[in-house]
């Protein structure tokens, strides 16, 4: 089993739409449209495995100090194998490099992000000015049950 994580580039945008898309359909994982991938592709790693995409994720940086992983999701015929665990680890080393201080999840998955070192925050406590825009477009808004939490570098 071949397995290869590397950056996307505008092409890889449809099969990554919809790979996401029973997440996004189920309001796990909040819909980006493709110019909204294609202006943020440098944030994104997604891992193959045998030539075929089985997951992706993004390492949006909002400041200095904060950057959040986002749109984490692993295809369910790959589940089982780490992959998850894999992309968020990506995403640690990405933020070390550009010298991040603390990483955010807002997620469902809360024993998942607990078994890659974060930890639960309130969301009152969500570190310096996480761009609460995105919320309004989620199918959950305004009652969100996501949980927030961090991984300090």
């Amino acid at each position: 089993m071949e397995i290869k994580f590397y950056k996307p580039d505008v092409t890889h945008i449809a099969s990554m739409q919809a790979l996401v898309k029973e997440e996004v359909e189920s309001g796990k994982i909040l819909l980006r449209t493709e110019d909204e991938m294609a202006n943020t592709i440098r944030s994104y790693t997604i891992v193959e495995v045998d030539g075929e995409m089985a997951g992706f994720t993004a390492l949006h940086i909002h400041s200095c100090r904060l950057a959040e992983v986002r749109s984490l999701v692993v295809s369910k015929k790959f589940r089982g194998l780490k992959l998850g665990q894999k992309l968020v680890q990506a995403c640690i080393e990405e933020a070390k490099k550009y010298k991040i201080q603390q990483i955010l999840s807002l997620t469902y998955e809360q024993g998942f992000f607990e078994s890659v070192g974060f930890t639960k925050i309130e969301k009152e406590d969500i570190p310096e000015h996480k761009i609460w825009a995105d919320c309004i477009r989620c199918k959950h808004f305004p009652i969100c049950e996501e949980i927030a939490m961090v991984y300090d570098l």
